[in-house]
Order: structure tokens, then sequence, then C-alpha cells
């Protein structure tokens, strides 16, 4: 049985009927990481020891009569994610050794459920890009075509669920981390609504926006996966006090009459033609075969998304990162006096592109610039937010491209930031606004690259719009095609 082929929830009811052990398939998910992985580089740190130990324990549960609803179940964390024991590096040498003394709320839950952790994956260092070439420790490539770029921030976890490497991965997205690369590497990922997931013990990027949520290779599954990383968290401020509802039995809802909005401003210049065809397909797929309306609409300040989020983001970014300061944890460089350590650790210790950042978010908020870039943007960032209420009282979900083109190149847009930023182009606005945002494959291109099409939807919208997508994925069974590597 080729058990990386079987999405998350086949596993599981494999597991359950007790056709498959979880150190069997622990085992086997392992050897092919072993044999594969050297190609497409999606790990950073395989935790083969405690995923075998933890895959023994969840068998002995089993064989007890102890059911856990993810019991044996083995899944892979994003390196910005903290896991007690393991590294949580964000892909920076700034923290290279740093091993958390506590585990994040969400990988708190999943070993609560039964799940056994395989490893990190590699990322973009600190969550800063958009196609994995940014870690300070080796580009992950896309295992579609490794030529390509997998997308980022969250490269290693999609490309490891596309490879078939774990059964379902978390991500984080802060302007479109776990969409865009779900998009090019033709899997699922989900950007939950601000608040739904607990942000405790994520590694924090831009706190108003950074959102943990799941990559799997089914709608189905991301549900699955939702269900036990939702939900309130005391530890997390800004953590969400709603009740989680039943996600798996959502998936049945009759969606037919319910509108879609399409936003005439994602369909302009910039969008690659295939990816265009492929998108409306999918909307006459939505019309003629599942019974909804489609209409289009206006998100006027769509233009501004971009501008408005790489002045929001860096601002936060330089507050987050200023922990890192060889002090208390991570590299610490040693010189004559403290000012020249902050300087020597920060100026080794972090990437070039996370400098970029840093550096614009600090002059954004510096005196004398705060009114006219930081204000300004919270500013503009309300007006979009307000686009989104306005477009929802007309229409039940909003759907568009994931990204502008299919993956692109290795080192293709690595020296034109601008280039890469535009890549989040239709997906920065869902995390400005706090929304929901799934990204599903609706197609592939002509060279045989995934194309993701991206449903929204409003605030705790997740079980509606998990059901939009898995109705739509049982159509075209596009989770039945795997890259050959």
């Amino acid at each position: 049985m080729e058990w990386h082929k079987l999405p998350l929830a086949a596993q599981l009811e494999k597991l359950r009927a007790g056709e498959v052990e979880s150190l069997a398939l622990t085992r086997a998910l392992l050897e092919r990481i072993k044999e594969k992985d050297s190609r497409i580089k999606a790990f950073l740190k395989v935790t083969e020891e405690e995923a075998l130990a933890a895959a023994e324990e969840a068998d002995r549960k089993r064989r007890a009569g102890e059911e856990r609803p993810l019991l044996g179940l083995p899944l892979a964390i994003k390196d910005n994610i903290c896991t007690r024991g393991i590294t949580t590096t964000c892909a920076s040498k700034i923290l290279a050794n740093f091993v958390p003394p506590f585990d994040a709320t969400v990988v708190e839950r999943l070993k609560e459920a039964g799940a056994v952790i395989l490893g990190k994956t590699n990322l973009d260092e600190f969550a800063m890009g958009s196609s994995t070439e940014n870690s300070a420790f080796f580009p992950t490539k896309n295992p579609w075509d490794p030529s390509r770029v997998p997308g980022g921030s969250s490269g290693g976890s999609a490309a490891a669920v596309a490879a078939g490497f774990c059964s379902g991965a978390l991500g984080s997205d802060t302007g479109g981390s776990i969409r865009q690369p779900a998009s090019f590497c033709g899997v699922v990922g989900l950007k939950p609504t601000y608040g739904r997931v607990s942000r405790y013990g994520l590694v924090a990027f831009a706190s108003s926006l950074d959102q943990i949520g799941p990559l799997t290779r089914t709608v189905k599954d991301a549900a699955l996966l939702l269900q036990y990383i939702a939900g309130h968290d005391p530890k997390d401020s800004t953590s969400a006090p709603e009740e989680v509802p039943d996600y798996l039995a959502a998936l049945k809802t009759d969606l037919k009459g319910k509108k879609i909005g399409v936003p005439k401003e994602y369909f302009g210049e910039g969008l690659d033609e295939e990816v265009r065809q492929k998108v409306e397909d999918a909307l006459r797929i939505f019309r003629e075969e599942l019974g909804l309306e489609t209409k289009e609409i206006s998100l006027p300040h769509t233009p501004y998304a971009v501008a408005t989020y790489y002045i929001i983001a860096p601002a936060e970014a330089s507050s987050n990162l200023a922990r890192y300061d060889g002090v208390k944890y991570g590299l610490r460089v040693e010189a004559d006096d403290l000012i020249e350590m902050y300087k020597k650790t920060r100026s080794q210790g972090f990437g070039p592109e996370v400098k970029r950042r840093i550096m614009i978010g600090t002059y954004a908020l510096s005196a004398g610039y705060y009114d006219a870039y930081y204000k300004k943007a919270s500013q503009v960032r309300t007006l979009i937010a307000r686009d989104f209420e306005e477009a929802f009282r007309e229409v039940d979900f909003i759907i568009g491209p994931v990204a502008p083109t299919p993956a692109f190149k290795l080192e293709e847009r690595v020296d034109d930031p601008l280039k890469m930023y535009l890549s989040d182009i239709y997906t920065i606005s869902v995390n400005l606004a706090g929304i929901v945002g799934l990204s599903l494959p609706c197609g592939f291109s002509k060279e045989g690259l995934p194309v993701g099409l991206q449903i929204m939807g409003p605030h705790f919208s997740e079980p509606q719009t998990l059901a939009l997508g898995h109705q739509f994925e049982e159509i075209l069974k596009l989770y039945e095609k795997y890259p050959e590597i």
C-alpha cells in the first residue's frame, strides 16, 4: 500500500479500523522522507526517534481501547511554531540553536488529539518571503518541478504535503503564506479568521496579521485538522472566545442559490492568462454544477493593499524582532561593549530580507514619519476591511485567483523584491481584513504546474467556506494527482 497517496482522512480511517498501525505508517513516511527529501528539502529537522516513540505509544493506546481523534497520525510543523525540546529556528541563524521549553498551543492540542510529530519544515526566514528562498539554511523546491519555488513562507509545509512526506502540516499566514504555497504545490491551505486559532507559541512576525492554519491534500483533511487546533486560548489575548462548530458535519451544507462575488480588481493587469482561464472554468462549475450564482463586485481599495501591507507588517516586525539582541537566547556574537554586541549579533544573525523589513518598519514608526506612513496605512487597512464588509452584504463568498502566476523559477525573483511582493497581491487583503481565505487546486497549467483558486468568506465562516471548497473538489478530484519525484 502506498500510504503517502492516501489523504489524511483516509489514513485516519485505516488507523481506526486497525488496517495499519501508526508505527508502520510513520515508518513508511520517514522512509519516504529519507529517500526523496534530499531533492525537495522540505524539512529543516526530522524528529525520527521522537516520532517512532510517539507512534508506538499511539499503538499501545489503541490496543488498550483508548481512542483519540487523531491518534497515530503523522504531521509536520512549520519551524516558526514552538515545539518543546525540538529546535525552532524560524529558518534563521539568529535562532539556529533555540530549543523552546514549551509547545505552542496548536502543537499541544494536536498531541492531545494523539498526533505524531514527524519534524519541522523549512520557511522563509521569520516567515518573510513568498518563495522559501529566504531560508538561512537552503531553499525548498517544488515537488511538481524542482526547478521552481514551492511558494512561501510556508513552502516547506506545502511541499511536504504535496510530496507525501506527512499526512498534513501546519503553516502560518501573514499575507498569504499558507495559501500561496498551497496554490503553487497543488494542495489545500486554509487561513482561518484572525483569532480562530491560538497564536501562542507562534514566533511573531506581524502580530495583527499572523494566523496558523492547516495545509493538507483535501478540504476534508483541512476541516479535520482545524477541528482540533481551533478554539479560544486564554494564553493568547487575540484569541476569539467563539464556540468551535463541527467542521466535518458542515461539509454537507446545502449551498445552492448562494451568491459568489467575483472582484473585477482580481482579474486585471498582471494576471497570467492560464490562471485566469482555470479560475473562470472553476466559476462555471460553481454555477452549472453546484447551483450558485456569480456576480461581479468591486473591492475598490485592492490597489493599495500591497503598499499598506508592506508598511504595517514590517512595522510590527521591527517591534517583534527587537527581542533578538543576543542577551537572553539565540545567537550571541561577543564584542567589546554592549552596543557593539547588539550590532554584530543582529548583523550576522539576520538575513537580507529580514534586515530590509526591519529597516522599512523602523523608518515607518520613527518620529516624524509615523503619521505619514503607519497611521495612514492603518486608515487604508480599515477601508480595505470595509470593502469586504460591504461586499459580504451582497454576496456569501468571494472567489478569485490565489496568485497571479503558477510557481515561478528558483532565483527568478530573488533580486527583485517588488516583483516578489506582488506574488501576494490577491492574498494580502484577507489578512488585512482578518477574514477566512481557502486555497484549493482548480487545474494545471500547460507545463503541468498546479493553479490555485481562492475562496474568501466573512469572519468565522469557516464551515460554509470549507463546505464550498469540499463540494467543488469532489467534482474535479484533483487530489488524486501526485507529483513524480
